[in-house]
């Protein structure tokens, strides 16, 4: 009987995109086994594309003391599955106590978040300078220090599964919503903080002036919260001439993956849509300010990273304190179109 792997997955979609690599390598690691992944619900979709892996698990569960009840049932439900391995990819104290509770004999994780007594094979937490930076090779070093891989894989591009089938679903999404292709994908908001976030009326002067150098029509993708800060942006990019129509909130997980597939390009803050785009292969520019590209920026040779050099930066602050925000302002919607152009050729 093949063994049964639970893999406890990370909570945002940025991270999930960042650990596929560690999946993909659990998977070559257990051609046969049964892998499933347990996941939050708003990155379930992300998972169920990819088909090294057999089966998502929602995990449901509000989170803190407060979601405990549901956490039992989990736990429970884990345990009638008899998984015999559990992989921990992601870092709370939590996860751990779930596949504790659901006794699977070998538990798989970083020893942080006080929660090693909890795991048969508590790995070390890696050192600055250890590993590559980028934080794919976080998740691939922990298979590598537990002892279930060989070596750190060379992951240089991430991709997702599937892409050709997302792109064509995409396009017929656009077609439903009256816009014409080719398209450019603008994803201006990020969910860690407005320090992240480059100006509103730089998209809108970058995405207009785009679609007028490709003929095309603007896309705005975002959460329920940032449609109006999408609906701005449309408005004004409108204003300068050009189509634009606005999916904030709109659109499941599943559907923005493919809509952003079927992208011709597509420019963003450091973020998940960002991660996505650019493991779609589409044209992906970004721009970074108060986070770091060497450490979670986009992966792959069809991606640009523009950033202005300011003392302050990268700061890894949520809010800039700074008035003005100079990482930002600084960036010229001029460079940013340069930089998807030179992408496009």
């Amino acid at each position: 009987m093949a063994e049964k792997i639970l893999i406890r997955a990370t909570n945002w979609v940025g991270d999930a995109v960042m650990s596929l690599p560690a999946i993909r390598e659990i998977r070559r690691v257990f051609p046969r086994a049964h892998v499933a992944v347990l996941a939050k619900p708003w990155v379930a979709d992300l998972y169920a594309r990819e088909r090294v892996i057999d089966r998502v698990i929602p995990d449901a569960a509000p989170p803190g003391w407060r979601g405990w009840t549901a956490k039992w049932k989990t736990a429970a439900a884990l345990r009638a599955e008899r998984f015999e391995r559990a992989i921990l990819l992601q870092n709370a104290f939590e996860a751990a106590l779930m596949v504790w509770l659901a006794r699977i004999p070998v538990r798989v994780g970083y020893d942080r978040d006080g929660r090693g007594w909890l795991l048969t094979h508590p790995v070390r937490v890696p050192r600055e300078g250890e590993i590559p930076r980028h934080q794919r090779y976080y998740y691939l070093e922990l298979l590598r220090r537990a002892g279930l891989s060989n070596g750190t894989p060379k992951a240089d591009a991430i991709r997702l599964d599937g892409i050709a089938e997302a792109a064509r679903a995409g396009e017929h999404h656009f077609a439903a919503a009256g816009l014409s292709r080719p398209v450019v994908g603008v994803s201006p908001g990020a969910a860690y903080g407005n320090a992240k976030r480059w100006l509103p009326e730089h998209f809108a002067e970058a995405a207009a002036s785009l679609a007028g150098a490709r003929g095309a029509a603007v896309a705005l993708f975002g959460s329920a919260a940032e449609r109006p800060l999408c609906e701005s942006i449309g408005s004004a990019i409108r204003t300068r001439g050009a189509a634009a129509a606005v999916f904030a909130g709109s659109t499941s997980l599943s559907q923005f993956i493919e809509m952003a597939a079927a992208c011709e390009v597509f420019l963003t803050n450091d973020s998940g849509a960002m991660h996505i785009a650019s493991a779609l292969g589409i044209p992906t520019v970004t721009v970074f300010g108060a986070t770091d590209e060497l450490a979670t920026g986009p992966t792959g040779p069809r991606t640009r990273v523009i950033r202005e050099p300011v003392a302050c930066s990268p700061c890894l602050l949520r809010e800039c304190p700074i008035p003005g925000h100079p990482c930002m302002a600084k960036v010229r919607p001029g460079r940013v179109v340069e930089a998807a152009l030179d992408l496009l050729k």
